[in-house]
């Protein structure tokens, strides 16, 4: 074999290898997103209409959150939210429209004493989402019922919805915190 189709040879195994190399790495990273992310992948990739585009937008808050010093709550303050959660419960009952207010307030209050950001709702709902990536939908479906609640266009059964779906996050934020406190620990 002469020389010159020998390197045409070796040159279009190497181009094919990375090519595949590259392939690969890019499903891999896609595979990993989707784990990560699960229902928020698959919202922002209907969103974007584009899975490269929400997974830039992923990594993008991955890094974002890679940059907060999220911490776990005191003992204290684990208590004092878990009664202030009780109180706006039982309030439910005789003002659910203030006990979704409140609850909106307190998990923003959470948040916040956890070191996630609190300045817009939308900012919130991102850097949360790569922490809890299940339950970022609950904590949007509450926000939207809490602000048409503002607005007199809910009912009580949409009030209850919001009351749930802001447990859901409110629950995972503290127990958080607890499993955070033991890996310390540990």
């Amino acid at each position: 074999m002469n020389r010159p189709l020998v390197i045409v040879i070796v040159a279009v195994a190497v181009i094919l290898a990375a090519a595949a190399a590259y392939i690969y790495s890019r499903r891999r990273r896609s595979q990993l997103l989707r784990e990560r992310f699960g229902p928020e992948y698959d919202r922002l990739v209907g969103q974007e209409k584009s899975v490269q585009r929400a997974e830039g937008v992923l990594q993008f808050r991955e890094k974002a959150r890679e940059k907060l010093e999220i911490r776990p709550l005191s003992r204290a303050q684990q208590a004092d939210f878990a009664n202030r959660w009780n109180e706006a419960q039982a309030q439910f009952v005789d003002e659910p429209g203030q006990a979704v207010s409140i609850a909106d307030h307190l998990v923003s209050e959470v948040m916040q004493a956890r070191g996630y950001p609190v300045d817009n709702f939308a900012h919130r709902a991102e850097i949360v989402s790569v922490d809890h990536p299940v339950v970022v939908q609950n904590y949007r479906v509450a926000h939207e019922i809490a602000i048409r609640q503002g607005a007199g266009q809910t009912n009580t059964e949409d009030l209850r919805q919001a009351m749930v779906h802001y447990r859901l996050l409110f629950n995972e934020l503290l127990k958080d915190s607890l499993i955070e406190r033991k890996e310390a620990r540990g």
